[in-house]
């Protein structure tokens, strides 16, 4: 790996060290775009200096801690922070990994944690809060809306609100607007009209269903907005664990159907938050 001096891209971000990791710097929210502008001035206004700028941005792009190289840049890149998977990851690795990210002041969000995961990352970050149906972790230092309407969640049946539930907490930590309306599949499809007012207002629609997956081609027959499908692994034998779902989601003859994978909430409220935003 070439050093900053050889580095121009290293040299303009003041990264002395691009992997280096020093329990002793302060972290601070200066990945934010707002972040960096308040920064420079305060560099120009000479109320710091620029060795104290330099070690503030030390973790630019990424800070490694042996076992994670965590990306404090992604939200300069693409607009939202880092999110963990916790699923394979150890309660302390998942802590260690969270608390150093929520020390940026960005919202943090750990997808497919157990209690377990969540009691070692409440010890190190206290703010947390656990979504027991998404298994999802939560810290939100950050409320602001970035979404430019409502993204709206629903569900085919019962059996599917837990993948539902993991878009919904996605999109709200990425800050939107959202409404959901669980239970309303195509076996009493008259609870799905109870809503189409509604369903009509929304900027970008989530749908989750398992068995035959039907229900996004109901519902993008309705709406003139993206749909996204997201099959579950709810069903029999022959759904094949959410592949006959997902299988029928691909060949949906509503234009405005695209597809993540099986159970992938998280996927399907990412991609609906960055939609929302444009």
């Amino acid at each position: 790996m070439r050093g900053p001096g050889t580095n121009p891209q290293a040299r303009r971000l003041g990264c002395l060290s691009p992997h280096l990791s020093r329990p002793n710097v302060k972290l601070t929210a200066t990945v934010k775009p707002e972040g960096l502008r308040k920064l420079f001035a305060e560099v120009r206004a000479k109320k710091i200096s620029p060795d104290e700028a330099v070690a503030r941005l030390r973790h630019l792009p990424f800070e490694d801690l042996g076992f994670a190289k965590i990306d404090h840049h992604r939200v300069l890149r693409t607009g939202t922070p880092e999110v963990v998977m916790a699923s394979g990851k150890t309660p302390a690795q998942v802590a260690a990994i969270f608390s150093r990210l929520g020390k940026q002041k960005n919202n943090v969000l750990a997808t497919r944690a157990t209690p377990a995961h969540f009691q070692a990352v409440k010890k190190k970050t206290r703010k947390t809060e656990y979504h027991e149906l998404a298994r999802a972790i939560v810290l939100m230092n950050d409320t602001t809306q970035h979404g430019r309407g409502k993204i709206a969640v629903v569900s085919a049946g019962t059996s599917d609100i837990p993948v539902a539930e993991e878009a919904v907490v996605t999109a709200q930590v990425m800050g939107n607007q959202v409404e959901h309306f669980y239970d309303v599949g195509v076996a009493g499809i008259h609870r799905l009209f109870a809503h189409s007012r509604q369903l009509m207002e929304a900027r970008v629609i989530i749908v989750c269903a398992g068995m035959e997956g039907a229900l996004p081609s109901v519902v993008g027959g309705l709406v003139g907005v993206p749909v996204i499908a997201v099959p579950t692994s709810v069903g029999y034998g022959a759904s094949f664990d959410g592949l006959a779902a997902l299988l029928g989601m691909l060949n949906s003859c509503a234009s405005n159907v695209s597809v993540v994978n099986i159970d992938n909430g998280f996927g399907a409220g990412y991609v609906a938050s960055m939609i929302n935003r444009l």
